[in-house]
């Protein structure tokens, strides 16, 4: 019995989560009891949520100490929910002293979170008292930022420490008041230096940027390493990705390992980087990276690229609008592939790339099927006003929708001016402007006014939405029902 009773024990303690429950009741009360916590606001149903889980979890017992984490089931625990904004799922915001502090942005697996938040635990910027401890920073596989100044008290390191706050949640920061750690990088007074990842030195750039600037605010500082930190070509990985948003990206994904092939990672980084400086220093706008095939498989495949193994890196265009472009041709070690690619892709030759499922061979229902390749057709033709709603097939939201929408839809079947629309934003590409952030997203795209949809927010019944096209149409809307009271009028 005794043992059966260990057996049990055992059991109930593997299951044991780190990760804390918050509810509508407890929310307020507990969330100021922790000086830094993350907390996932989820729904059980949510495909994103179930594949976060494992690796919350993971995250939530490796910073057990250190920072907490947390969870609000928002099926459950609306009020909460909609206290902080909440509108997808999941949604995850940092909270210190029991206030919000800003949404979290980091990578979405243990190891990014782990490595996110130790940033976030620790001091913004961490002083180093000795040149031992200088070059063991500086040693790191993430690019470094440090600054060295002889008066610690100086306004130059208290503009540098708030440049340092301000992104803390991106990069590594250090400073030093050592006379002999400013003397080995010929500093006199004051300066702040990008050190970039040693294992990433090659023959193209310089490995480190000091700050030319005269005066030192925290603004300029902050602008000096957001422009210099990666340099030409930098390594993409889960922590750092998001600090590469915002730009026109091209990435070669092949098989990227700096631990076990620093050697052949940086063989095909080279000509890559051969390559991007030909055209950067034309002035050409576009950021260049490398990724390992196998880190970054789903975003390849977007891409419709194999992830197989092979040794030519594959080579894809994003654009921040969203267009994709993908280099078709077998990488040359010349580079002349890449060359050639990259002319075309500035001279406008390149036909963009379409994650798209087939177009139906037969699209008659009430609610008209749209994937990528037919949605010009459809939903931004000019004469139609178009509601459009985009799903995940796995979305519970969606599927309680669904009778609601065709309802919708065959009541509006004898409306020439208006369709009913829908796609699935996960098997196809979601076009610039829509944004798609949760499911369901739904749209009204108004006839001659294609490229300013307006999101709905109304409710969804069958009622809500007839209501909104009635106000939102370009034509007066034709309902069924209506039709079929006038018919009997005019019997009377």
């Amino acid at each position: 019995m005794l043992r059966l009773f260990l057996i049990g024990l055992l059991a109930g303690v593997s299951r044991a989560s780190d990760v804390l429950e918050f509810t509508d009741d407890d929310f307020d009360s507990s969330i100021g009891d922790h000086d830094l916590v993350l907390v996932e606001f989820f729904a059980p149903w949510c495909g994103h949520c179930k594949r976060l889980a494992p690796e919350y979890e993971a995250a939530a017992t490796r910073l057990k100490g250190i920072v907490s984490l947390a969870k609000v089931d928002c099926t459950a625990n609306s009020n909460v929910c909609s206290k902080y904004g909440v509108s997808g799922y999941p949604t995850l915001k940092i909270f210190r002293d029991g206030e919000e502090s800003g949404a979290y942005d980091g990578p979405r697996t243990a190891d990014g979170i782990v490595s996110h938040l130790k940033k976030q635990a620790g001091p913004a910027s961490v002083e180093l008292k000795a040149e031992a401890e200088f070059a063991k920073f500086i040693s790191d596989k993430d690019p470094s930022v440090v600054g060295f100044f002889s008066d610690s008290a100086s306004t130059a390191q208290g503009e540098f420490l708030k440049a340092a706050s301000a992104l803390r949640e991106s990069y590594r920061f250090a400073h030093s008041n050592v006379e002999a750690v400013l003397q080995s990088q010929g500093i006199e007074g004051e300066g702040v230096v990008v050190f970039r990842p040693p294992q990433l030195s090659n023959k193209f750039e310089e490995s480190s940027v000091n700050f030319s600037g005269e005066k030192f605010t925290s603004n300029k500082i902050k602008k000096f390493i957001q422009d210099n930190i990666f340099g030409i070509c930098p390594y993409m990985t889960d922590d750092n990705k998001d600090q590469m948003k915002g730009k026109d990206l091209l990435v070669a994904y092949y098989d990227v390992d700096y631990d076990k092939n620093p050697k052949g990672s940086n063989y095909w980084r080279n000509r890559v980087m051969k390559v991007a400086k030909i055209f950067l220093d034309q002035g050409k706008q576009l950021s260049f990276a490398v990724a390992s095939r196998n880190a970054f498989s789903h975003d390849m495949s977007e891409l419709g690229l194999e992830s197989s193994s092979g040794e030519l890196p594959v080579v894809g265009i994003r654009t921040t609008k969203g267009d994709k472009y993908v280099m078709t041709e077998e990488f040359t070690r010349d580079g002349k592939a890449l060359e050639s690619f990259l002319h075309n892709y500035f001279d406008g030759k390149l036909k963009r790339y379409l994650k798209s499922e087939p177009i139906p061979e037969s699209n008659d229902g009430p609610v008209k099927v749209i994937v990528a390749e037919n949605f010009d057709s459809i939903v931004n033709d000019e004469g139609k006003d178009v509601l459009i709603e985009f799903y995940a097939p796995w979305c519970g939201h969606c599927k309680s929708l669904e009778p609601k929408y065709k309802e919708l839809g065959e009541k509006l079947a004898n409306d020439p001016n208006v369709v009913i629309a829908k796609m699935d934003a996960t098997a196809n590409d979601v076009p610039s402007p829509y944004e798609v952030r949760g499911f369901p997203t739904i749209y009204f795209s108004p006839a001659g006014q294609k490229q300013s949809p307006k999101k709905y927010e109304g409710g969804r019944e069958v009622n809500d939405f007839i209501s909104y096209l009635k106000k939102e149409a370009t034509n007066p809307l034709v309902v069924q029902e209506e039709a079929k009271k006038k018919k009997k009028k005019s019997e009377l």
